[in-house]
């Protein structure tokens, strides 16, 4: 099960492990709810021949798909890389990883107050960060974290660093959390 909660405002390297005993969870209904993130469990023993995976890919129109390793050994300029990772940003188009190996962080801010959520994933966790929402990610103490990547059509690898409140994507996000989201 995913964990998902509350964190400080700290911008300094979150893979210390100082929020192990955070004060206020909050079950993937709230998060959604706060944030519009959307969370799916794959069984990653059978995800290429049980059809769930796929099935989320054609319903969502994910036509693009490449792997990402994240770790000293595997990630060309590592400790830069994982720097720019952490640099709070948003991307115009959704972010889906699904968690092969490892795990890591994704934080996300809350649309009320602007509060950090922290959203824990590991092995068969697949996330969807949507369009507009200002995020990072950095790695746990393992240091290690395989995933898939998908996206609708080509590949978009640009992050936009806050602030990039003038962006429509970033406009249409607002929106949404004032209305509601919608899980496709």
């Amino acid at each position: 099960m995913v964990r998902a909660w509350f964190m400080d405002n700290e911008t300094t390297d979150q893979r210390l492990e100082h929020h192990l005993n955070p004060p206020e969870f909050l079950n993937l209904n709230e998060l959604f709810n706060n944030t519009g993130v959307e969370h799916f469990k794959i069984n990653i023993a059978t995800f290429q021949t049980d059809g769930v995976l796929e099935k989320i890919r054609k319903d969502r129109g994910y036509s693009y798909e490449d792997e990402i390793i994240c770790s000293k050994e595997c990630l060309q300029d590592y400790e830069n890389k994982l720097k720019s990772f952490f640099t709070e940003h948003l991307h115009t188009d959704e972010e889906i990883r699904l968690v092969i190996d490892g795990s890591g962080y994704f934080d996300v801010r809350n649309g009320k107050d602007d509060r950090w959520i922290r959203v824990e994933v590991i092995s068969g966790d697949m996330i969807v960060i949507p369009s507009g929402i200002y995020h990072r990610f950095t790695l746990d103490g393992k240091n290690y974290i395989r995933a898939k990547r998908y996206f609708v059509g080509e590949p978009v690898w640009m992050p936009y660093n806050r602030p990039s409140d003038d962006l429509q994507c970033r406009k249409d996000y607002l929106k949404k959390l004032e209305t509601g989201f919608a899980a496709v």
